[in-house]
């Protein structure tokens, strides 16, 4: 890619990633912007025998997963201590992180999660298209519980972008487009010219997630195949989960090297086609940002690319006490 840059949005905040750094900044309740900034170097890049297409997709897939929850994990923290320095009382003290990386209660939460969502999004399709189908047809059964899955997926969006705090998290997912858009076109990073920018971008891990449903029903309708003429018989459901849970992995990292690919094509008409349904789902997913959310995203990008954001406070590891204005900032 010309540009290695990616990112997501946090409670109050957006995350950005180079291809040496993350970078988190964080809007403060006193209006303040809050950076923490740390060298980061991708597992496949410290470990080069790994750089092996589809497996190095799935390592991303996993590693991101981790990145991504310990940096909603520190804006959380932030926003914590923010709501109870406007409450009376002694005010909590953000602990350094001190674990490294990825610490154990970290992979621990990352580890609950993915099973909720392998819980809901992975195992209930299945198990409502037996219901609907039955055994027979691997090509129909997995289209089915592709279009059931993606169905609740789009349904689980559509109605946490309801909620206040949500909304607010989309505009931030906007605002961290706008800024990538505008540091790929060459432009000084400035609200005036992030502004002007789309929200929605091919790259969005909103695309990625489309892309791993569609190559997950070709995927699955192959082993469902091999599957029935090994065993002379459709697999049950708590067969068929457990061999489409192990090929989980292969999925992932096909998928991200697709998204790769497609990041290189852009003007390549299958690109188009599969970036497309993403670029849909963000019209959900990211909202317009105002000018402070776009310094946010501004002081994350510049940081991440090495360099400093005026005005920003850097995180030295304790997060310290603000002066709460008379009026809110927000």
């Amino acid at each position: 890619m010309p540009f290695n840059v990616g990112g997501q949005a946090v409670i109050e905040g957006v995350m950005m990633r180079s291809a040496d750094r993350v970078s988190t900044a964080v809007r403060r309740i006193n209006g303040s912007i809050l950076v923490k900034s740390e060298e980061y170097k991708p597992f496949v890049k410290r470990h080069l025998r790994f750089d092996i297409p589809i497996i190095r997709g799935a390592i991303a897939f996993f590693e991101m997963l981790l990145l991504g929850i310990k940096t909603l994990n520190f804006s959380a923290e932030v926003a914590a201590r923010d709501a109870d320095e406007a409450m009376p009382g002694k005010p909590r003290k953000l602990k350094s992180d001190s674990g490294g990386l990825f610490s154990f209660s970290l992979i621990l939460t990352a580890i609950v999660a993915m099973g909720v969502g392998v819980l809901i999004f992975f195992f209930v399709p299945i198990a409502l298209t037996s219901l609907l189908k039955g055994n027979d047809g691997a090509f129909a059964f997995n289209i089915i519980a592709g279009i059931i899955r993606m169905a609740m997926f789009v349904l689980y969006i559509y109605i946490i972008s309801k909620f206040k705090e949500i909304k607010r998290i989309f505009s931030y997912h906007g605002a961290e487009h706008k800024s990538i858009y505008a540091y790929e076109a060459g432009q000084e990073l400035t609200p005036e010219n992030v502004r002007i920018y789309s929200t929605k971008h091919p790259r969005c891990g909103t695309s990625f997630i489309l892309i791993v449903a569609l190559l997950a029903i070709l995927t699955y309708s192959i082993s469902d195949t091999i599957f029935a003429l090994i065993a002379n018989r459709a697999p049950y459901l708590l067969e068929r989960f457990i061999v489409h849970f192990s090929l989980l992995p292969l999925v992932a990292g096909g998928s991200y090297e697709l998204l790769k690919l497609s990041a290189k094509k852009v003007d390549n008409p299958l690109t188009a086609l599969l970036v497309k349904p993403g670029l849909w789902l963000q019209m959900i997913t990211t909202q317009e940002p105002d000018d402070g959310m776009l310094e946010v995203a501004i002081c994350a990008l510049t940081h991440s690319l090495g360099g400093d954001y005026p005005g920003c406070v850097v995180y030295d590891g304790e997060l310290k006490s603000v002066r709460i204005p008379n009026e809110s900032v927000r």
